[in-house]
């Protein structure tokens, strides 16, 4: 039985005569299609197929004329480059995977191309005038093929991902063509690794089908890559990472209309959350002998029509739309008429290798024939112009030089007359200075205080966040958090008596506690901090550096990152972080806490530096610095793993990270609150890592924005199973959101941060749930103010954080409370809960003599850089 007997679907008949009109005029008129709609038009054919061309063509030409290039089709000149031809996944219809056997027998010495066959590919290419080095390989072949893993590790790469990055800078630095990467199935991280070495990306999505997935027989059944949920994922976290991605749909494997149409919806949602679609390819599928799928038929080239003009209509007028050229017998005008304005990548030295047997057309051909059409063919780089105009955050800073060089400045086309060639690949020179005044606003930590922000918002706020319109649907759920009934009583008692007993149900009951409840389970919870650490409320005298705001990651919570060129944007030089640092020593503080936004221009090793200038000026400072999304951009800068890098880190002086960037760890809160920050498992293995190496953390959670206490149950217990796994955590500090500022806020879609109900429920919940794994639980004086702090006291926690000394990120958002307190004023928050207060170090062991008496003598005496605020 072939794999399409065995896996087809029957569909519904023709769509009748009144559907079609009906889809047809919607189509005409310009009416958003939904998928019954789409299904429907799948079947055009005849004159209503030209009806529905004839619309599409419509849709392409008002986008073509937006962007500036009215009536030209574009192209890449590109060379194709299989890095290795293994794969872990069993696809029925590929000849382009194969077995390491087949590999020798064809005279392939190693299971992957070397440095020197691809280079000289690239090299003969870049004479040829080709501009884009298409990098296509198998699915992650180490894990199936003992050869693959055999030739990694003799050429000293973990992995084959490392191998392609390795690839694609000597690709650049050799030869100037721009590689695309398609490595297949990719994660977050692994798009951090990749993005520095290559201006764009892609991926087929082929369908969304699943049964062509799961069932036996389907074509691709024993694939794990090809699992449509895992290549969505994909998608999105290209979007998160604002990488320049290509996708599309392999037509007429089994799918019916209806899941076509599916797949097409679903293509467009990524690319309305994320705008990082650059293109979408429809590709119609050819049998292949010697495989499974040999008898299956072709789609039908009025298939492949209809398909792109559904996908014209579907992704409107802005989405570029290719059809490959060489899998349609040149039936060329047709794909135009139906909406494309892209032939691909076309070759002029090296075959197809996923089509061998289907030869690129020659480009002048495909310029007489896009010329018979009324269009002009035109030279584009494996980038769209879109993203060479949009550069940041699309653009990493250290390929931005190499697409440059060969880009239109105006029209971000390719440049026909540009010299490919080599160019070293490098971090940007405006890096962090050894010395001077820094760059921008550096006295914002000050005058923050005094004049305020220039505005509410960063200039690029309709863009670097992704789609707010689908945003705000994504959000709905948890913009009013659900009551639930449960036993309130029966959960107090349990919780009095044992709060590691109590279930998930019991304890969703008391995270929604109020009244008498809620006073009644932060009286529990206050026993059990009283019994647990003491009376005693603890501070740190610390200062906050914050080395830079520039930032495009775009967290919809933080009004925090600027752009380079925001009035508000700054940077601070080596010297003004270890004199900062050298200031807060004269003071006595016993600690630095550093973070900084993710600035595109700084080197991975830039932290490595950070730590140092503060140990030769300050030995005897801890440095607590650098969130988990900080340690995993220095890592994939440096091509590093996360636990090599935090290493080298340790040696250069690191001793402690803030359990920052966590906000809440569940992906569904996450991927609403930032668009392209660390996920959930990754911010966990960065965390773990650094306790297994022995530096220990904070950990924290941001709460009150689109969350729901179920958010933070889930959140609390998964930092307790951390906890009992490591016992690395020092603390545990709530952070309740600040609205005020915040896009997310702004555009309408979080709650105006937590309410007193909620921070009190917060706070004797974490003492409750991480008792006894970890035993302190910090308040923020900064986000709730002297009485609020107060109030946390009496509710479970035991410790106030830090004096600070300057706090800029939420001053930003618009938190009212300052950013310094005195030991004194900290002294009498805790005297308002009815407690005495000490100084603590970092890790929570008893201060240094000399360090007392250097802060009880500075104490409310500054110097002048310093802020000093009140209520």
């Amino acid at each position: 039985m072939t794999t399409s007997a065995a896996n087809a679907r029957s569909e519904p008949g023709r769509p009748t005569s009144n559907a079609m009109r009906r889809a047809l005029k919607r189509a005409r008129e310009g009416v958003a299609l939904d998928a019954a709609e789409a299904a429907v038009l799948l079947q055009a054919r005849g004159a209503d197929l030209e009806d529905l061309c004839a619309s599409a063509a419509r849709v392409r030409d008002s986008g073509l004329q937006a962007a500036g290039r009215p009536g030209v089709i574009t192209y890449s000149k590109s060379v194709f480059i299989p890095l290795t031809r293994l794969c872990r996944d069993r696809c029925h219809y590929c000849t382009f995977a194969t077995v390491p056997g087949k590999l020798r027998r064809a005279g392939h010495a190693g299971a992957f191309m070397s440095p020197d066959e691809v280079l000289a590919i690239a090299r003969r290419g870049a004479e040829l005038g080709c501009k884009e080095a298409l990098i296509t390989l198998g699915d992650k072949p180490e894990d199936r093929w003992p050869e693959a893993r055999e030739w990694l590790d003799a050429h000293g790469y973990d992995d084959t991902l490392a191998y392609v990055r390795a690839i694609a800078i000597r690709v650049l630095e050799e030869t100037g063509l721009l590689p695309h990467l398609n490595p297949g199935v990719m994660s977050w991280t692994d798009f951090q690794r990749l993005k520095p070495v290559a201006p764009s990306m892609g991926m087929m999505l082929e369908t969304t089908a699943r049964r062509l997935w799961s069932e036996p027989g389907g074509p691709h059944h024993g694939s794990p890559d090809k699992e449509p949920a895992v290549r969505l994922r994909v998608l999105e976290d290209a979007g998160r990472s604002s990488v320049p991605f290509t996708s599309g749909l392999l037509i007429g494997i089994g799918e019916t209309h209806e899941e076509r149409a599916e797949s097409l919806f679903a293509l467009r949602r990524v690319s309305r959350a994320y705008h990082g679609l650059q293109e979408l390819i429809i590709q119609n599928f050819r049998a292949k002998p010697d495989t499974a799928m040999r008898k299956m038929p072709d789609a039908e080239l009025d298939d492949l029509v209809a398909t792109v003009a559904v996908a014209r209509h579907i992704m409107g007028p802005a989405g570029c739309l290719q059809a490959p050229p060489n899998l349609v017998d040149e039936e060329y005008g047709r794909l135009i008429d139906a909406g494309i304005d892209d032939w691909g990548g076309v070759s002029p030295l090296t075959p197809d290798h996923v089509n061998p047997e289907r030869p690129w057309p020659q480009i002048d051909v495909l310029a007489q024939r896009s010329a018979e059409a009324g269009f002009t063919l035109r030279e584009r780089l494996c980038v769209y112009p879109e993203f060479v105009r949009r550069a940041e955050p699309w653009l990493d800073p250290r390929v931005r030089p190499h697409v440059a060089a060969l880009a239109d400045p105006e029209t971000g086309l390719a440049r026909e007359d540009a010299v490919v060639r080599g160019l070293p690949w490098q971090e940007p020179d405006e890096t962090f200075a050894a010395a001077g005044e820094g760059t921008g606003r550096t006295d914002l930590h000050r005058t923050i205080d005094t004049e305020g922000r220039t505005g509410d918002r960063r200039n690029d706020f309709d863009e670097v966040y992704g789609d707010w319109e689908a945003l705000r649907e994504a959000a709905a759920p948890g913009m009013a958090p659900q009551r639930i009934d449960a036993d309130v009583r029966a959960a107090l008692s349990q919780a009095a008596d044992d709060p590691t007993k109590l279930d998930d149900d019991a304890a969703l009951a008391l995270l929604h506690a109020e009244g008498p409840a809620l006073d009644a389970l932060t009286r529990i919870a206050d026993e059990l901090r009283r019994d647990v650490v003491g009376e005693q409320v603890t501070f740190v005298v610390t200062r906050n550096i914050n080395f830079t705001n520039v930032c495009y990651t775009g967290c919809r919570f933080c009004a925090f990152a600027q752009r380079r060129t925001d009035a508000d944007a700054y940077t601070l030089s080596l010297e003004q972080i270890a004199d900062r640092a050298q200031q807060a020593w004269d003071v006595g503080a016993v600690e630095v806490c550093m973070q900084g936004g993710i600035h595109p221009d700084l080197p991975g090793t830039a932290y490595f530096d950070i730590a140092r200038a503060v140990k030769e000026r300050v030995p005897g400072m801890h440095v607590h610095a650098f969130s988990p999304m900080e340690v995993v951009n220095g890592a994939t800068r440096t091509g590093m793993s996360i636990r090599d890098w935090l290493t080298a880190a340790k040696e250069a002086g690191l001793d402690s990270v803030p359990g920052t960037a966590a906000e809440i760890l569940d992906d569904e809160v996450r991927w609403i609150l930032t668009k392209g920050k660390l996920p959930a498992a990754t911010w966990i293995e960065v965390i773990r890592t650094a306790h297994q190496l022995g530096i220990r953390s904070s950990s924290t959670m941001m709460y009150g924005h689109v969350d729901q206490p179920r958010h933070w149950l889930g959140h609390l217990r998964t930092l307790a199973r951390i906890q009992q796994e490591t016992g690395g955590f020092t603390e545990f500090v709530t952070l309740p959101f600040i609205h005020t500022n915040a896009p997310v806020y702004l555009a309408g879609i979080a709650r105006p941060g937590p309410t007193v109900r909620d921070n009190r429920a917060v706070t004797a919940m974490a003492r409750l749930l991480l008792h006894p794994h970890i035993t302190n639980i910090q308040t923020s004086w900064v986000k709730l103010g002297a009485d609020g702090a107060a109030e946390m006291l009496r509710s479970g926690a035991n410790d106030l954080g830090g004096t600070l000394m300057e706090e800029t990120i939420s001053r930003m958002a618009g938190s009212g409370y300052g950013s310094y307190r005195s030991i004194r004023d900290l002294t009498a928050i805790a005297e308002a809960a009815g407690r005495p207060a000490r100084p603590r170090t970092t890790l929570y062991g008893e201060v240094p003599e000399e360090r007392v008496r250097a802060a009880q003598e500075s104490d409310g005496h500054l110097p002048r850089l310093l802020p000093v605020l009140s209520d």
